[in-house]
């Protein structure tokens, strides 16, 4: 027969054990209690309370560690997790099912007690209501359904003026056919606050500053950009005269005439060959190609240019410089000194591809299914770069989708799509390749999944996993990366065309694809990946179409209205010779070659495979050594850079030594005004202005003396050579 419990003792253990016995005693009540009619919805309804008032956020509990020894899954990635938290972690102490009003999940954020965070709502919101409804319905996981989708509207304003109020509202629609108004709940985060202010209660916003930008919604685990537009100036802009001579032309006119936003005339001769040489080659134009083309009157001739810059071999040498930049072809540490014939290889294969057209699809499946010995194979390098498989998992993300998946590493990334689960099952895929000098699949290669902490299941991101039959998962990843339908690859690949060409990318950064950094020109990016694609994932096609386009052939100088303009391409922008171009470009113009490392005396900067080969000169102008992504490094520039330009050995010890070209040509007889000339050719790829010519001639007739005249020059072409128009494309 059962022993009598005394009510004393009773008494006692339910002051010992505090509100783990009210939530005991709550399951008997809510035995009794009659239910309420719909049952409280904790992913759908419970995680964007969490999520709206900042309590997942990266700053609160939501950060890797959590806060005051609470913590959430980032923005209600896992939800699951959350549930524990809430409800079984500490005893069961944050939920009260007897007394559900002194839950410190109620408590805490309408700072009855004690919150460091401080009031996010107070005892009469709506949040508090349904919290307190989910409680006296007995604290349960329950999901009836899931988001599948979230509409915004607008989801895109054009305004007129400033100030103007905009509604917004976030319609989320779920796995079971019904759809509802979650506005209330919906975070509304613009990029620049000072640019658009939206009120968090009434969800109206303002745009306080003119230009094009960008607000981010989020519901539960779906962002969704707005875009808001108030034109530039208040008047009327009519491009319709503008020559339009591909979609890239329609597509950024387009844009220029919402924004009210007028056109810099096409760019002279001079200018327009310099620029196309100088990006598609990395070179200057000889004084002889620049003669030629000032002097040609086929008004195809800018086209004919571009083939014969296309078809160069110099195309091939800085295209592959390029493209060694984004594969980060460098010697591996583990290499003996001086051993670098794994780069070397590797750098000589992708030479060839880009010397024979190859498609860039065909390219990223050569490496993505790369094996076989590193030193005789250039694409099995690919799995040198990074012996870690999460570190080869991040690189292959960014280079071939655009995307930084390494964000989902410890958590479901914020901002995008990406999981946990996406992370380390491409990881995983990658963890059953040997990376030593020759590459071969390792059948027992795993990583750990941080979250089950059990071996991760290798996974297409965003995808699918692979069954458990597939050893080797890296053709599956090949064919899904390169297939018609890909949303990532010839996007990422066109859109660093683009920057090349064009000075900034549709995207920036490049590496940063996400639904919450939406391209300038969304249109136009899908058009140039479409043709792309639709045209054999060609390099050549699509720089030429780039090329060809009037949006590339505008001058650098702004106008007045036009000036400000940083992203829509009303004008050229100005963009920093590259140091391997800077490097190779004063050698050319002086007329005495650097000296690199050990190379062959005349080897040119941007033809170099070791990007680390000794030079102070390569190290000042701000080169990338390809440990890292280079498209995250600074740009070129900078004090050292300036300083080394006015003073350093890089100009000054070369100007006027025996052999250079100013020797030369002083030895060859050539007056002080022809010399000024043909470094103007040589340097700017055009003939001085009448001003110009006008200033150095009356510089040079005060001089009386030769020696004078020979000191002057030096300091001309030293000056020449750091000028703005002279170390930028302009």
């Amino acid at each position: 027969m059962p022993s009598i419990r005394s009510p004393f003792g009773v008494l006692a253990i339910l002051a010992i054990l505090g509100s783990v016995g009210f939530a005991q005693e709550s399951l008997s009540r809510a035995k009794t209690a009659v239910p309420e009619t719909a049952a409280v919805d904790f992913e759908n309804d419970l995680i964007p309370i969490f999520t709206r008032y900042g309590c997942n956020a990266g700053a609160c509990h939501g950060a890797a560690i959590g806060r005051g020894g609470f913590k959430l899954s980032l923005f209600g990635g896992n939800p699951r997790a959350d549930f524990d938290a809430i409800v079984r972690q500490l005893e069961g102490s944050r939920i009260n099912l007897a007394r559900p009003e002194q839950s410190l999940i109620i408590l805490k954020p309408t700072e009855s007690i004690t919150h460091g965070g401080g009031e996010r709502f107070d005892l009469d919101h709506d949040g508090t209501k349904l919290l307190l409804k989910w409680i006296r319905q007995g604290a349960r996981l329950v999901t009836r359904r899931t988001l599948k989708r979230v509409e915004i509207s607008p989801k895109k304003h054009v305004g007129n003026s400033l100030g103007q109020p905009i509604a917004l509202r976030a319609t989320a629609h779920f796995s079971d056919g019904s759809s509802r108004d979650v506005t209330r709940w919906t975070v509304f985060q613009p990029e620049d606050s000072s640019a658009v202010r939206i009120d968090p209660e009434s969800a109206r916003s303002r745009v306080l500053r003119r230009g094009r930008h960008i607000v981010v919604a989020r519901y539960l685990t779906e962002v969704v950009p707005i875009e808001f537009i108030v034109p530039l100036t208040d008047s009327q802009v009519d491009l319709a005269a503008e020559p339009r001579r591909s979609f890239i032309d329609e597509e950024v006119l387009d844009s220029l005439t919402t924004l009210g936003l007028p056109v810099s005339p096409i760019a002279d001769d001079a200018t327009y060959l310099r620029r196309l040489t100088l990006d598609l080659t990395g070179r200057l134009p000889t004084v002889a190609r620049v003669r030629a083309f000032l002097a040609d009157t086929n008004p195809k001739k800018r086209q004919a240019l571009a083939d014969e810059l296309l078809g160069s071999e110099a195309f091939t040498e800085y295209w592959t410089l390029q493209l060694a930049t984004l594969l980060r072809i460098r010697p591996q540490s583990g290499e003996v000194q001086g051993d670098s014939q794994g780069a070397a290889t590797y750098h000589e294969w992708l030479a060839e591809q880009i010397r024979r057209g190859v498609g860039y699809d065909q390219l990223a499946r050569s490496v993505i299914r790369a094996s076989g010995d590193s030193h005789e194979y250039g694409p099995a390098n690919f799995y040198r770069t990074n012996g870690d498989p999460r570190k080869q998992a991040e690189f292959m993300s960014e280079l071939f989708m655009g995307s930084r998946l390494r964000c989902a590493n410890c958590h479901n990334h914020p901002l995008d799509r990406w999981t946990q689960d996406d992370y380390h099952g491409l990881a995983a895929i990658f963890a059953k390749i040997d990376s030593g000098r020759v590459i071969e699949i390792n059948p027992s290669g795993r990583v750990i999944h941080p979250r089950t902490l059990e071996t991760a299941v290798p996974r297409i991101p965003g995808e699918q996993f692979l069954p458990r039959t597939v050893v080797d998962g890296r053709d599956e990843l090949a064919k899904w990366l390169t297939r018609a339908d890909n949303p990532f690859f010839a996007r990422a690949i066109v859109n660093r065309l683009w920057k090349r060409m064009m000075g900034r990318g549709l995207v920036e950064p490049t590496d940063d694809f996400r639904a919450t950094n939406p391209a300038t020109h969304p249109v136009l990016l899908d058009k140039l990946a479409d043709d792309f694609a639709g045209n054999g994932h060609k390099l050549r096609h699509t720089l030429k179409l780039i090329a060809g386009s009037a949006s590339y052939a505008r001058s650098a100088n702004a106008t007045p209205v036009n000036k400000s303009d940083d992203r829509f391409y009303s004008h050229a922008i100005r963009q920093r010779l590259e140091p391997e171009v800077l490097a190779d470009a004063i050698s050319d113009v002086l007329g005495v070659a650097e000296r690199y490392g050990d190379e062959p005396s005349g080897t040119r900067a941007v033809t170099l495979v070791n990007p680390k080969t000794p030079s102070l000169s390569l190290d000042i102008l701000g080169r990338c050594g390809r440990d890292e992504s280079c498209e995250s490094s600074a740009a070129p520039g900078g004090l050292p850079q300036k300083l080394h330009l006015f003073n350093g050995p890089l100009i000054n010890a070369r100007i006027g030594v025996p052999g250079s070209r100013l020797s030369k040509l002083v030895a060859a007889g050539k007056s002080p005004v022809e010399i000024v000339g043909r470094f103007y050719l040589v340097a700017l790829s055009r003939h001085p202005t009448d001003r110009e010519t006008q200033h150095w001639k009356k510089q040079l007739d005060a001089i009386t003396t030769a020696d004078g005249k020979r000191e002057f020059l030096e300091d001309f072409v030293w000056g020449l050579l750091i000028c703005r128009e002279f170390v930028t494309n302009h």
